[in-house]
């Protein structure tokens, strides 16, 4: 975008044109962490963070579901941080996407603010989350697979191998401190739908967060689900307000306001350094987390592997992280 030489603008929005002396010489602006050149180690953090906020989902998931309908609290925590994210862009002015942004917002909607918390919402009404957590571990993968083929980035054969031993050192973890892995289910079909859709969600988004900014593409795909959440909500409601007890209204606000809403301000941001296949790799770490969750919260069981599993989940990340990406 040129800058306009006739006026001053008081109030920049994104992606706004370098500021100007009266002179006409070119103010530097602050580095943007999500430039090619930002540190690739930030990328990392901001995805950690992202990460265990996201762990954190399928337990509280299993709290609300078992008193809340599963349509409700799929559509209705996107509409509570539909309306945060109206309050916030509002608050701050930020200035409209613009033409083709709508509908890549809305690939992203339909993905991560849609698909994947209602599938999941349903899925888990009848396993487990640590079960759960057995095919959510391959979103890793599938995030590399949407960027390669979305971002053109090239991972190395390296980075393959790692990913590849990520997965199924996710599932054999969870296969053993979950009693073993059950043959397919229709609440396993609702799983791997969430994570494709996540996947194509997590890869438009990182990609529209270098133009828009991070925590401005989520807020932005919260309402342009709207229209759409809404509704949903309201027939999760059935005939009346719901009766829960505080616990299940709990998991449901950290849902909508964490899971749905801050969560994404780190990981987009994360993805946004990139590269995204490496940054995604640090979901390997999140059914670790998960079942660290699920049995606190949820007093699903433990077992010593725990320690094994962990470490070798880890160091597949890791590895995976390190890995050249073109």
């Amino acid at each position: 975008m040129k800058p306009e030489n006739s006026a001053i603008v008081s109030s920049p929005p994104l992606l706004s044109a370098p500021a100007v002396t009266p002179a006409g010489t070119p103010v530097a602006a602050p580095a943007d962490p999500a430039e090619p050149h930002a540190s690739s180690t930030a990328g990392l953090l901001f995805g950690l963070l992202g990460v265990l906020a996201f762990s954190f989902t399928l337990p509280l998931t299993r709290v609300a579901v078992h008193q809340l309908d599963p349509l409700f609290v799929g559509a209705g925590r996107a509409v509570l941080a539909g309306l945060l994210a109206i309050g916030v862009l509002a608050a701050l002015r930020q200035r409209l996407p613009r033409g083709g942004q709508w509908v890549r917002l809305a690939v992203v909607a339909t993905g991560v603010i849609a698909g994947f918390p209602i599938l999941t919402s349903y899925a888990l009404q009848t396993v487990p989350a640590a079960h759960g957590a057995v095919v959510i571990g391959l979103l890793p993968a599938a995030t590399a697979i949407v960027a390669v083929l979305r971002a053109r980035e090239r991972p190395s054969a390296r980075f393959w191998l790692a990913s590849g031993l990520g997965v199924v050192a996710v599932a054999g973890f969870v296969a053993l401190t979950s009693g073993g892995l059950h043959t397919l289910a229709p609440a396993d079909l609702l799983l791997v739908g969430a994570v494709a859709l996540a996947a194509i969600g997590y890869g438009e988004g990182a990609l529209l967060s270098r133009e828009l900014g991070s925590w401005q593409t989520i807020c932005w795909a919260l309402i342009v689900a709207l229209p759409v959440m809404l509704p949903l909500m309201l027939a999760g409601l059935g005939s009346g307000w719901p009766e829960a007890d505080a616990p299940a209204w709990l998991a449901f606000a950290y849902l909508a306001g964490v899971s749905m809403f801050l969560g994404f301000f780190a990981w987009y941001r994360g993805l946004a350094i990139g590269p995204i296949a490496r940054v995604s790799q640090i979901q390997l770490v999140q059914p670790v987390l998960t079942i660290v969750w699920a049995t606190l919260l949820l007093g699903e069981r433990l077992d010593p592997v725990v320690l094994v599993g962990a470490l070798a989940v880890i160091l597949c990340a890791a590895t995976a992280v390190r890995a050249r990406i073109r």
